[in-house]
């Protein structure tokens, strides 16, 4: 078979594959032109998911006629006014949307610059361009794409569900958003809750106002602001305290010289970021924009512009994680302001109670508890009770004795020094089953896990003991004999050096068995066996990862002993023990989560307790 020249129409339709794989990708090429044509206002509408009809209206600086006219030709742009491809300065610079979519798709564009008496319009219909005619116009530029892959109908059966690619048409709207907080974009159509984001003014408020909108309300309360610049390269943003977090990654917002990616190499770094406080299966909420220069990173390694190369990558990896490690010590005192919502969501009752009789009927007396003894009946008339309504008595089953304090330990036979109140965490007032503190602040109470958070204060200790001058270690009076799987023996042993810098010290001791000689002083007193066996787990995670620098895999194995040396839930804590714990717990960058990322304490307001109790 000869060699042959395809067909140019046929050459466009191949091309928009590359591009145009989805109404999304579509919508993204079309607001990124309106965005690079200056336009303050963006209002894009939908039909069936982006299939029938794809409408973007702006107010940028639109197009003279002779401008239209290329516009739609392969490889005509206005982006690259000095054809340098290393120095990119705009988003859709590559010059094939509007070919590659009028290739699959009609597509109608009428535009006008301010300077213009009339506008102009053009039809790209299948790969056929029409002729520019005037046409009626405000300032700016309108394009619709109708009848999306109508050219080449083995497309559309790869697209999903009308619902589905209005949701993915959504998302993009919302990374735009995001990466462009001055300009207002309008998104409407079938499938999506239609919203507006109006602009915002320049600078850091502003740009939290856009992320409250696009991100949610919570976001606001729950934010670390990032701000830093080194050799040339200039983060700066929001990310999420470690406590709040998602079930997925798709609330992580990277902006690369105003153009929203989703770069491998930017992701781990978010992960190695929040790898010490945020358990494996979370992810944070963040949105970061990144500035550099444009010959530092190269935009065109990918069609649809969603990942980006950097000149020196492991750079930009350790800025960004030094950033939000940076962050997260400065802020993650503070625990996410839902704990407080969350926990008195689950006080609230699920679903309200059917009503009361409207009178009182008689049944057989109930005689009160010692603990309710001042509700007597009345003196002067037989007794009287009020039979429950249906279903109530199954709801009680289910509660606790609530006639039966379970408070282990009562702060309260202590006078509180004013200045503890006054502490972000108050002073402690009881113990509750043996694991929980209760503490008194000013405007409310605070709910304390004391194993988490003591794991917490042990892991950290650990931390400034092997950067100081080596973690102290206790010899063991009587060596101890622990057994394991000969695997994860051979595994500690080929570790020995690396653990003996973390104060464990072992030696072999036959088939499977390892004799421990020594352990870290913070970690007395605790299970060794247990502990040995934490540490062969974490080893082996080091074998699946062993790409992670060396200070996180040590950090790894400190986070599992730290778990050993903390209080146990179930011990009971003498006041001054618990507030001892509360203050040191200030004291502590990032006690305000678990090694695991849960949360250490939950706040509630005096205020929310109120409107709980029907007070306010």
């Amino acid at each position: 078979m000869h060699v042959r020249r395809l067909d140019p129409i046929l050459v466009d339709r191949i091309a928009a594959g590359e591009v145009v794989e989805r109404p999304a990708a579509a919508v993204k090429e079309l607001v990124e032109n309106s965005v690079d044509a200056g336009a303050s206002s963006i209002e894009i509408a939908v039909e069936s998911g982006g299939r029938r009809l794809i409408r973007i209206v702006d107010d940028g600086r639109g197009m003279t006629p002779e401008d239209l006219e290329l516009a739609v030709e392969r490889h005509a742009t206005s982006k690259l006014p000095d054809g340098d491809l290393f120095s990119i300065n705009t988003l859709g610079f590559r010059g094939e949307a509007l070919p590659s979519i009028g290739a699959v798709a009609r597509l109608s564009i009428v535009t006008r610059t301010g300077e213009a008496e009339t506008g102009s319009s053009l039809v790209v219909e299948a790969g056929v361009k029409g002729p520019v005619r005037p046409a009626p116009a405000p300032k700016g530029t309108r394009v619709e794409v109708t009848d999306l892959f109508a050219a080449t109908p083995a497309r559309l059966k790869f697209l999903k569900s009308d619902r589905s690619e209005a949701q993915a048409v959504a998302e993009i709207v919302k990374r735009l958003a995001i990466a462009h907080p001055t300009i207002r974009f309008t998104l409407s159509g079938e499938h999506i809750t239609a919203f507006t984001y109006p602009p915002e003014e320049p600078g850091e408020h502003g740009f939290l106002r856009r992320l409250s909108r696009v991100l949610g309300a919570e976001f606001h309360e729950n934010a670390m602001s990032i701000g830093v610049e080194r050799e040339g390269v200039r983060l700066t943003g929001f990310a999420s305290l470690p406590t709040y977090h998602r079930g997925t990654g798709t609330a992580i917002h990277f902006v690369v010289n105003g153009r929203p990616v989703r770069d491998k190499l930017l992701l781990g770094a978010v992960r190695g970021a929040y790898a010490d406080v945020m358990a494996s299966d979370r992810h944070p909420v963040l949105a970061i924009m990144i500035d550099l220069d444009p010959r530092a990173v190269d935009v065109n390694v990918h069609p649809a512009k969603t990942e980006v190369r950097f000149r020196d990558p492991a750079f930009v990896r350790g800025f960004v994680v030094g950033a939000l490690k940076e962050a997260i010590t400065r802020y993650a005192f503070r625990a996410s302001s839902t704990g407080g919502a969350r926990t008195l969501e689950s006080l609230r009752p699920q679903g309200g109670l059917p009503s009361l009789p409207a009178y009182p009927r008689r049944t057989h007396a109930i005689r009160p508890t010692s603990a309710f003894a001042h509700w007597q009946a009345p003196l002067d008339g037989p007794e009287r009770s009020y039979a429950s309504p249906s279903g109530l008595s199954e709801r009680q089953a289910n509660l606790p004795d609530l006639a039966s304090p379970s408070a282990d330990s009562r702060a309260t036979l202590h006078e509180i020094e004013p200045e503890t109140e006054e502490a972000p965490l108050g002073a402690a007032r009881a113990q509750v089953h043996g694991t929980y503190i209760v503490a008194q602040t000013q405007d409310g109470i605070v709910i304390v896990d004391q194993h988490a958070a003591h794991e917490r204060l042990v892991y950290e200790r650990l931390k400034r003991e092997r950067a100081a001058s080596g973690i102290a270690r206790q010899l063991l009076l009587i060596p101890e004999v622990v057994d394991l799987d000969p695997v994860d023996a051979d595994r500690v042993l080929a570790e020995a050096s690396s653990l003996e810098s973390l104060g464990l010290v072992v030696e072999p001791f036959g088939h499977g068995a390892l004799l421990v000689r020594e352990v870290p002083s913070a970690l007395a007193g605790g299970r060794i066996k247990a502990l040995v066996q934490d540490v062969a787990d974490a080893l082996a995670e080091w074998g699946q990862g062993a790409s992670s620098p060396l200070e996180e895999r040590l950090d790894a194995v400190l986070s599992r002993m730290s778990c050993h040396g903390s209080i146990r839930a179930g011990r009971r804590m003498r006041p001054e023990e618990m507030n001892a714990l509360l203050r040191e717990m200030e004291a502590t960058p990032l006690s305000g989560q678990c090694n695991h990322g849960r949360p250490t304490y939950v706040e509630l307001k005096l205020t929310d307790i109120e409107r709980l109790f029907g007070r306010r």
